[in-house]
């Protein structure tokens, strides 16, 4: 607990003395925050996601095209963030 209220204690007057009313990020530094997370998701879900069709796969090879596309969808979420930062 202590530790959070250093960092708290740290990051609160660079916040308050930022003096500009504008936003707290620029907009490419966004779109490059949004697809960081989007990416960060993806990668955390693939992990556990992957080593279990590798175990279903290694018990019955008929289950590789499931398990193949379970491991693809959360790579779709990386996906749709660039078209969202495109299109936007």
């Amino acid at each position: 607990m202590m530790e959070l209220a250093a960092i708290l204690g740290s990051v609160a007057p660079v916040l308050q003395t930022a003096g500009e009313s504008g936003p707290a990020l620029s907009a490419s530094g966004a779109a490059a925050l949004a697809v960081g997370l989007a990416a960060l998701g993806a990668g955390i879900a693939e992990r556990g996601i992957g080593a279990a069709a590798m175990g279903a796969i290694a018990e019955n090879e008929e289950l590789f095209g499931r398990g193949l596309i379970m491991t693809v969808l959360p790579e779709t979420l990386v996906i749709l963030a660039l078209v969202v930062v495109f299109v936007v």
